[in-house]
């Protein structure tokens, strides 16, 4: 890939990036106000008010995960490392970069670390 192709990729991503950043915070926001202290009601109202707190907080989670990944792709574009695989230091693949914009990962990288997980578990 050519300097100029590889410069529109990571502006793409880039733009995706930050409009997935602005997606995950309204989320959040839409989120905040789910959690209530009313411990009102009989016990199955309380057992599923206490659920959906938890799929909530889980929700929260998953999010927060998501927007720390987004931060982290962000300051890669700004420090010019982004779209390096950390495990082998070859370029990510384009199609890889396109559908998962915060990874660090080539395919074969993340083949090895899958790889060396499973032998860390044999091991342990």
């Amino acid at each position: 890939m050519t300097e100029s192709n590889r410069k529109k990729l990571y502006d793409f991503c880039k733009k995706k990036l930050v409009d997935l950043k602005n997606q995950r915070i309204q989320a959040l926001q839409g989120l905040s106000g789910e959690l209530a202290a009313d411990a009102s009601g009989d016990v199955a109202d309380q057992a599923r008010q206490l659920q959906e707190e938890a799929m909530s907080f889980a929700r929260r989670d998953k999010i927060a995960t998501e927007l720390r990944e987004i931060d982290e792709a962000l300051g890669r574009i700004k420090d010019n490392t982004y779209g390096v695989c950390e495990e082998t230091g070859t370029p990510i693949e384009e199609k890889r970069l396109n559908a998962i914009p915060w990874t660090r990962l080539s395919l074969e990288g993340a083949e090895i670390r899958e790889l060396d997980g499973e032998d860390r578990e044999e091991i342990g």
